[in-house]
C-alpha cells in the first residue's frame, strides 16, 4: 500500500507532507486547544512539535491536508503500522486540524478518502486514541469505527497513558456512515 498517496476529495487535496509544511503546520499545532484532550497535550510547544513533525517525515506515511480552493494547509494525518497478517491492516492517526475546520465535515471527508485508499489493498484500519480524548473518540465512532477490547499502555512525562484501539473493516466502511452520508 502506498502510504504517501495524493488523494483528492471535493474540497481537499491530501498529499505527502514535506519539510516545507513545517511552519504552516506549526501555526496550526501551536494552538493548545487542539491538544487539550490528547495524551501528549504539549505538542503546541515548538520543541515537542518539531520532534513530532520530524517523526512524521521519517515514518514515510505523513500527509498534509490542503484546502483546494486556496491552497491553505488545514492539518495533517498519517498512515503507520502496516501489518500484513489477516488480509493486512494499517493505522490511521496522528491527525490534527485547524480549529476553523472543526464541525465543518473536513475530518470525515479526509478520513473517507484515506480509508477508501487503504481498503483498496487492506482488510482493516486501526486507530489508537487516548482514553480521555473524547473529541477524537466521538469522531471515530461517527465514521463507523468500533472500539475493540485492546488497549495500549505507555508513559509520557512520567504519567501513564492509555490508548484505546478502534477498528473499521472494509465491509464496515463500505456499509457504514461515511458511504451513506
Amino acid at each position: 500500500m502506498d502510504r504517501q498517496p495524493t488523494l483528492e476529495t471535493e474540497r481537499l487535496t491530501i498529499r505527502p507532507m514535506t519539510e516545507a509544511d513545517r511552519e504552516p503546520l506549526y501555526a496550526i499545532a501551536s494552538d493548545p486547544m487542539i491538544w487539550e484532550q490528547h495524551p501528549i497535550h504539549d505538542r503546541w510547544k515548538r520543541d515537542v512539535f518539531d520532534a513530532f513533525f520530524d517523526e512524521g517525515i521519517e515514518s514515510g506515511g505523513a500527509l498534509a491536508i490542503v484546502r483546494k480552493s486556496d491552497g491553505q494547509i488545514l492539518g495533517s494525518s498519517q498512515y503507520k503500522g502496516f501489518d500484513p497478517d489477516d488480509g493486512g491492516s494499517i493505522e490511521i492517526g496522528w491527525t490534527y486540524l485547524d480549529r476553523s475546520c472543526w464541525g465543518k465535515g473536513i475530518n470525515p471527508e479526509m478520513k473517507r478518502a484515506m480509508l477508501a485508499h487503504a481498503f483498496q489493498d487492506l482488510a482493516t484500519v486501526r486507530f489508537r486514541v487516548g482514553d480521555t480524548n473524547y473529541r477524537s473518540r466521538n469522531a471515530l465512532e461517527a465514521i463507523g469505527a468500533a472500539r475493540t477490547e485492546r488497549y495500549e499502555l505507555a508513559k509520557y512525562q512520567g504519567k501513564r497513558i492509555v490508548h484505546l484501539v478502534y477498528e473499521i473493516s472494509r465491509d464496515g466502511f463500505e456499509n457504514g456512515p461515511l458511504m451513506r452520508g
